[in-house]
């Protein structure tokens, strides 16, 4: 299991634009500190904490922060309609197109998603695999 996920960032208030304009429609609470932003899923009294959380941050030796070759944070949407919805807040806070929402043909007939760069360059993906959406098939 994943506890958590940090990328860095060198520019914290730009990445909370970027992040903010979709992780809290995805369920995800801020918390921000000295440290940089924590986004959390909350977790109903009695219960787990719902992982994993998602961190950005400085980076802890002070060098640039810099983007993983390869490296890519997938997040789960509700539906096709939110995909396209949240890719495009993050295009309008300093992202960047790395891919438009929509089914690709080497993944699942339901595997709906699009990719972002966030303004530090790290790759993300916002996707739906629900059952009950229409799939690339019709």
């Amino acid at each position: 299991m994943i506890a958590y996920v940090t990328v860095g960032a060198d520019d914290i208030d730009l990445a909370k634009r970027f992040y903010s304009a979709f992780l809290p429609a995805l369920g995800y609470e801020l918390s921000e500190g000295p440290e940089g932003l924590s986004y959390v899923l909350p977790v109903p009294f009695g219960q787990k904490p719902v992982l994993p959380d998602f961190y950005v941050k400085p980076t802890f030796n002070g060098a640039p922060a810099t983007a993983g070759n390869g490296a890519m944070v997938a997040f789960e949407a509700s539906s096709q309609q939110q995909v396209r919805t949240l890719h495009a807040a993050a295009l309008v806070t300093g992202g960047t197109d790395e891919g438009q929402p929509g089914f690709r043909a080497s993944y699942g007939p339901r595997f709906y998603v699009g990719y972002l760069r966030d303004p530090q360059g790290n790759k993300i993906a916002l996707f739906s695999d629900d059952p009950n959406e229409v799939g690339r098939d019709g």
